[in-house]
């Protein structure tokens, strides 16, 4: 029986890349892209069907920023399958970063250069809106969206005779400092790509501690300095040609410039290859490329309080209740 792997955000970057990657080491998996775009997503596997013929490769429409996408896109997967091995929880976004000048000229005089440019830390922030569900865009599409798939579907992720994985994609730039249990949604803030990962890596915890005896487990990796889309959106062009060969340069003395959507994928592959049960579930997973671009995965203790993750966790099942009641009442008006 072919293994199954649902990817969301499969259509560009690293979620492309890792569809890819994937099939280079079995040719014989089925992908589930579950993308918001479908003619972008039909290119993909056509794509991917071309370079790997005896692949199987599945569509469905989920907009991970939109409960009800999440809800109907779940739906429509447990039509087609009845388990699921690994759940990529790839799809997210940093809307309208910005760079802080000051941070920015202050920090690459400064001894913290490398830092700075492999975490982004005090450097972005960005302008954040509400989605029509009345959630923060950032929190929604990063981490309440995938949330509620995966309650969605645990009944295709929980089988203690063979366990499945749950694969997010954290980042280096998760700081606890940007995070607060009274404002999971960073409404306060001007940082909510890294409280959003944060909480992602709190999630992660709190999923370990309550699924793995039911056969799931929860990893979290970064893909460390990728150049997307996203990533150029955040300079003009101009700063990016004089950035660029300095930053192939840092590569030399940091080994988180990966720098491509291929490199990036390295830790999300590696655990493809994993048993989930030998993994420790307080440990980030990071890709990380030498000078002379060989690929690696390092590890990383996350700077995690489990009690808080715990509690984490159980704001967000209450939150999903009161979110179900929501969408059940517009569904069956009076």
């Amino acid at each position: 029986m072919r293994k199954v792997a649902l990817i969301t955000g499969a259509s560009s970057g690293i979620g492309l890349a890792l569809c890819n990657r994937l099939l280079e080491e079995d040719d014989e998996l089925h992908l589930c892209l579950a993308c918001r775009n479908l003619s972008k997503a039909e290119a993909v596997r056509d794509a991917l069907l071309a370079s790997h013929p005896s692949a199987e490769v599945t569509i469905v429409q989920m907009d991970v920023s939109s409960l009800r996408s999440v809800v109907q896109g779940a739906k429509e997967v447990k039509q087609k399958f009845q388990r699921l091995d690994y759940l990529y929880l790839n799809a997210g976004i940093m809307p309208n970063p910005q760079l802080n000048i000051k941070a920015f000229f202050f920090g690459i005089f400064s001894r913290n250069v490398i830092h700075m440019f492999s975490t982004a830390e005090g450097l972005l922030t960005q302008n954040d809106k509400v989605t029509a569900d009345g959630f923060q865009e950032v929190f929604e599409t990063n981490l309440f969206g995938h949330f509620i798939l995966i309650r969605e579907l645990e009944p295709l992720l929980c089988h203690s005779d063979n366990p499945s994985q749950l694969i997010w994609t954290s980042s280096r730039n998760a700081k606890k400092s940007n995070f607060s249990l009274e404002d999971i949604q960073h409404t306060k803030g001007q940082e909510p790509y890294s409280s959003s990962k944060y909480a992602t890596d709190l999630l992660n915890v709190a999923l370990n501690r309550n699924f793995n005896q039911k056969g799931l487990y929860s990893s979290v990796i970064c893909p460390g300095v990728v150049m997307t889309n996203m990533t150029y959106g955040i300079l003009p062009p101009f700063v990016w040609t004089l950035l660029l060969p300095v930053m192939w340069l840092l590569r030399f003395f940091a080994n988180a410039f990966t720098m491509t959507p291929y490199n990036g994928a390295e830790a999300l592959v590696w655990l493809f290859h994993q048993k989930p049960e030998s993994l420790n579930p307080l440990t980030k997973y990071l890709s990380s490329t030498t000078g002379f671009g060989t690929n690696y995965v390092r590890s990383q203790k996350m700077d995690i309080d489990e009690d808080t993750a715990e509690k984490f966790y159980q704001t967000l099942l209450d939150l999903e209740k009161r979110v179900r009641i929501t969408i059940e009442k517009s569904d069956h008006p009076s």
